[in-house]
């Protein structure tokens, strides 16, 4: 009898009777359908969360690696805020208060008269309010020579509050000059008036 005789003549209820051949080829066959189902059941799942779970650590190394630096520089952020804080206390110490400005402008008009220039113009100006500060512009128009005018800028920048000059212009020729600017004062707003 040949094979294919044989594969007619299967009793399927006695597989004990078959040809060995035939045995061995259902073996193999019934142990590849239960690996390819234990595949597609239970590891394709785990594959995937696998996958899942190799990025989510790429990213949450991203992180740690992030947040380590910070904490790394921690203490020399810490100093550097502390310096900005000190900073920023010097500088609003160095901002006059509302009753300073009158003192203020009477310090630059004396700075300038010092200087031996003469005032043609000497006009404070409505405040300008700021998100943190005022600032106070001051026109003038000042005669004098080139180096009382110098004087006058150097007198201004060195006073004890911040005094800024802008939109210097200087005519004239000669030794008779004419300049004519804005200095800025400012001043920090009190707690009052930010409401």
């Amino acid at each position: 009898m040949s094979l294919a005789d044989d594969l007619k003549n299967l009793d399927p209820n006695n597989p004990g009777l078959w040809p060995a051949p035939v045995q061995l080829a259902v073996c193999v066959l019934v142990v590849v359908v239960i690996l390819a189902g234990g595949y597609f059941l239970h590891f394709k799942n785990q594959r995937i969360t696998l996958g899942q779970q190799e990025q989510q650590e790429v990213s949450l190394k991203a992180e740690f690696e992030k947040k380590h630096k910070k904490v790394a520089n921690l203490e020399a952020l810490k100093e550097q805020l502390a310096e900005m804080e000190q900073s920023f206390g010097d500088m609003l110490r160095q901002l006059p208060n509302k009753t300073e400005i009158a003192g203020l402008i009477v310090d630059i008009s004396q700075t300038g008269l010092a200087a031996g220039l003469e005032f043609d113009l000497f006009k404070p100006g409505a405040e300008i309010q700021k998100e943190f500060y005022s600032e106070l512009p001051i026109k003038l128009k000042v005669s004098g020579t080139y180096h009382q005018l110098g004087e006058f800028v150097s007198g201004v920048a060195s006073l004890p509050r911040i005094v800024t000059t802008h939109d210097m212009k200087i005519t004239g020729k000669g030794t008779d000059l004419t300049a004519e600017a804005t200095a800025k004062t400012y001043r920090a707003k009190e707690e009052q008036e930010d409401s």
